[in-house]
């Protein structure tokens, strides 16, 4: 079922590209929580496996450092605080790495989730989250903390219930352990630690995993728009449909106005003789070629030889000329080569009979 918003509108749109960017520049991407946390998991074990003789070597060195003088110990303020420096520095050491690595690898994750974007609006505060009421109606009374909760309740019975099918042999193996040595007794325990980690780590993983396409379906559902959330940002991109005819409509206008203007300059008008009109103008010191001036077809074509009739432009009629002039060319083109000859044809008759219109005037 389509999600609803607080007016009652479902959204059954998918998410345009603008609306898509705007929620990235929000810093609002999908991401799973869990995948990080696989991540964290997953690395901190390999740091201390790699780490092993150097965390044990600082651990014996921090025991040496608080028990080997113990027999001539003074307690005194200056004492506590040698110590408390020592056990501060034992920890910054022994830890730095591991937390330097386990940063990079949670934005190394994070990045690899949603890309490298850097969003100045996710860093800026939010007062509306400061609003008890809201954040009351965030936490109780919508379906997400609820969800939330499902899912963690879920991933923790499922790993419990993996962690004691597989410590569950263990411990009852390691009654015997009594009979064995140290050496044999820590083979024993390391081994079976070594397994138990990488089967929950693997359980851990498919959650994430799920977890990860659960992410990226909620983020497209909450992005769906409403049929009203499309049409108002196709005005707000293209703008309002009806402002844009009107212009559209004005702009033809004003385009008819000047072609029509155009007709009475023209040398000929040659017609089809019904369907189209292409008024044509030559001008050998502007133009290598005749050029179209005007152009019509039906109701804007017997306009243009009413034009014509007024101020007394030759009409010529052929369906041939008419139909390949019309096709071919647009207004302001010069007439093709192919058609040279015709329309020279056609001029020349115009000119013979302007001048004998001329002479008998005279």
């Amino acid at each position: 079922m389509a999600k609803e918003t607080p007016d009652g509108q479902e959204k059954t749109e998918q998410p345009s590209e603008r609306k898509l960017s705007k929620a990235r520049e929000e810093g609002n991407s999908p991401k799973s929580m869990e995948v990080n946390s696989l991540a964290i998991f997953f690395f901190g074990i390999i740091i201390i496996f790699l780490l092993r003789g150097y965390i044990g070597k600082s651990l014996a060195d921090l025991t040496v450092f608080i028990f080997g003088s113990l027999d001539k110990l003074t307690m005194n303020v200056n004492m506590l605080q040698y110590y408390a420096i020592g056990g501060a520095l034992f920890y910054l050491k022994v830890l730095a790495p591991f937390m330097i690595v386990l940063v990079v690898v949670a934005l190394a994750v994070g990045f690899g989730q949603v890309g490298i974007r850097l969003s100045p609006k996710a860093l800026m505060p939010k007062f509306s989250k400061l609003n008890p009421i809201s954040g009351i109606k965030n936490k109780f009374f919508s379906k997400e903390p609820l969800v939330e909760t499902i899912k963690n309740i879920l991933k923790v019975a499922i790993i419990g219930l993996v962690s004691y099918w597989l410590l569950a042999s263990v411990v009852l193996d390691a009654v015997n352990l009594i009979q064995f040595s140290v050496f044999d007794i820590l083979d024993y325990m390391s081994r079976n630690s070594i397994s138990f980690i990488w089967k929950v780590g693997l359980i851990y993983a498919v959650l994430a995993a799920m977890d990860f396409v659960y992410q990226k379906y909620k983020f497209k559902e909450d992005m769906k728009m409403t049929k009203k959330e499309v049409k108002d940002e196709y005005k707000d991109t293209e703008g309002d449909p009806t402002v844009k005819s009107r212009i559209k409509s004005k702009q033809m206008e004003m385009a008819m106005k000047r072609m029509m203007a155009e007709v009475p300059k023209a040398d000929v008008v040659i017609t089809n003789p019904t369907h189209y009109a292409v008024a044509l103008k030559y001008e050998p010191e502007k133009s290598g070629a005749p050029v179209v001036v005007a152009k019509g077809a039906d109701r804007v074509a017997q306009r243009i030889k009413e034009i014509a009739r007024e101020n007394d432009v030759p009409l010529h009629e052929d369906v041939f000329l008419a139909r390949a002039l019309y096709a071919s060319c647009d207004i302001g083109d010069e007439i093709p080569e192919k058609l040279y000859k015709v329309v020279a044809e056609v001029l020349a008759y115009v000119y013979r009979m302007k001048q004998k219109v001329k002479k008998t005037i005279i």
